[in-house]
């Protein structure tokens, strides 16, 4: 099998590189930002063409937390529903025989019953400070969906929860909420603070997967005959903001005092996968939080030490 992973060098695209590279029988197929840009769609035509990879997997994403998607909405856009368009329509043009689209669990409603189950998609409004993502991402989903549906290609997608592993951005501003909280807690150990001022009230709850459980569920899924057009990938847990601040400052080993500036956005109040689906084809994840956030912790000290912390 020639596989094509799409964002090799992100967080996620660089777990799905750890879960195949040693694979029998795979050639992995990978290309840089700067080698090709996935937003043009001339490029990315030709490079199918060239390659002729058996599978791809669309890991590639303009990605950012609430701060991020605030800002910058119009790039999130943009670049997302135009890199999501190019993959898949030049995968079916070139003759790509699979396709795994990877989605985000902020596809669903901000009111969406909890645990979020595939079906409720496009049966609410989205959570405002990500719409712009997310709508990308509902646009990908839909346009694998359909080329499966009109031209009988096994294209399918799956909308993973909340991500953190080795390879995360750090940027102090624009940053998801685990990676923030662990460069915050251990520079404020590192200076000696007594207090650290965390975002929010702490009360919404989330759910978090390791990436390399991600990683390990797309090689599961692409094993299925006949997988569902998407499919939700998470724990089927979740904990407060307020228990996973604690437990990331436990991690980085920062014994000062925790205080909450309610005046920030919390964002959508609960976001629980629906796992079931999934763990009825037999698979679920492996890694438990504290474990995950310890490996990540120290994965961020080894990349800070070798200069390779993404920020």
């Amino acid at each position: 099998m020639k596989l094509y992973i799409a964002g090799h060098n992100g967080m996620v695209g660089s777990a799905l590189v750890r879960r195949f590279q040693n694979e029998p029988g795979v050639t992995l197929v990978l290309r840089t930002r700067k080698e090709l840009d996935l937003t043009s769609q001339t490029a990315v035509e030709a490079f199918y063409a060239a390659e002729k990879p058996d599978v791809a997997i669309i890991a590639a994403a303009k990605v950012g937390g609430i701060h991020a998607n605030n800002t910058y909405p119009a790039d999130f856009l943009y670049e997302n529903m135009a890199l999501a368009a190019n993959t898949i329509h030049g995968a079916y043009r070139q003759g790509v025989k699979r396709l795994l689209f990877l989605g985000s669990s902020c596809i669903y409603p901000k009111h969406a019953p909890q645990p979020m189950p595939e079906s409720c998609l496009l049966t609410g409004e989205l959570e405002p400070t990500n719409e712009a993502y997310a709508i990308a991402k509902i646009a990908g989903l839909k346009l694998a969906q359909y080329y499966r549906k009109q031209h009988g290609v096994l294209f399918h997608s799956a909308m993973p929860t909340n991500l953190y592993g080795p390879g995360d951005n750090y940027h102090p501003q624009n940053s998801h909420v685990l990676p923030a909280l662990i460069r915050r807690f251990d520079e404020a150990r590192a200076a000696g603070k007594s207090e650290v001022v965390a975002w929010g009230s702490g009360t919404p709850k989330r759910e978090f997967l390791h990436v390399d459980d991600l990683a390990d569920a797309c090689a599961f899924l692409l094993k299925q005959d006949n997988p569902p057009d998407w499919i939700n990938v998470g724990t089927g847990t979740d904990v407060t903001i307020k228990e996973l601040t604690e437990t990331v400052a436990s991690v980085t080993g920062f014994a000062g005092k925790i205080t909450w500036d309610s005046s920030k956005p919390d964002g959508t109040p609960r976001k629980l996968m629906d796992v079931s689906k999934l763990a009825n084809l037999g698979w679920s994840a492996r890694i438990a939080l504290r474990e995950g956030l310890e490996k990540t912790y120290a994965s961020f000290q080894a990349e800070r030490a070798a200069n390779t912390l993404r920020t």
